[in-house]
């Protein structure tokens, strides 16, 4: 990855393995990384986010709890089909939820659609989605041991993302092209 990059930690850490994005992205900060690339940590604030990549980013990561029936602690690295918007082609997207503590990674893209509709800004051209199988996402806090153990490896993947390093397929995340489906 080169250019502008935002990785953003999204996910309720009041809510178990939910938290996984948010302290992925609090221990990559703790790594230098090259000019143009910004870490934050978005929790569940949706809409600062879909605000935040008006300002222009070629690449997004976003970095998830994302639920696809794999066991707790997999990791998963998908790229989104046309940035965003990633719904059916030639389907009627609904409008977004405005709920700002409830809004999906495809809420929040199908906001930035909105939004850089009515300003002219123009959406990343690149989005991806670092997910984690939870175990549980129920009230409380703190990381399953699966997905906790799994934090090392997802800062190992978005830092040879940023790099453009090539990453070894046996011990790494499953790879897929598709929509978005994170929690």
């Amino acid at each position: 990855m080169n250019d502008r990059v935002l990785i953003a930690g999204i996910g309720n850490v009041f809510l178990g393995d939910d938290g996984f994005g948010v302290e992925t992205v609090r221990a990559l900060a703790e790594h230098p990384l090259p000019d143009g690339v910004e870490v934050v940590d978005f929790g569940v604030r949706g809409v600062h986010l879909a605000y935040q990549l008006l300002d222009g980013y070629d690449t997004l990561l976003l970095v998830d709890a994302t639920a696809r029936g794999g066991e707790p602690g997999t990791l998963y690295l998908i790229e989104a089909d046309g940035g965003a918007g990633t719904g059916p082609v030639g389907a009627e997207a609904p409008p977004p939820a405005l709920d700002g503590h409830q809004m999906s990674p495809d809420a929040v893209l199908a906001l930035l659609d909105t939004l850089c509709a009515g300003t002219g800004a123009t959406p990343p051209r690149r989005t991806l989605v670092l997910g984690c199988e939870p175990a549980g996402v129920e009230e409380g806090i703190g990381l399953s041991a699966p997905v906790a153990a799994a934090v090392p490896e997802a800062v190992r993947t978005a830092l040879d993302l940023i790099h453009g390093r090539p990453h070894d397929e046996t011990d790494r995340p499953r790879t897929e092209s598709t929509g978005l489906a994170a929690n």
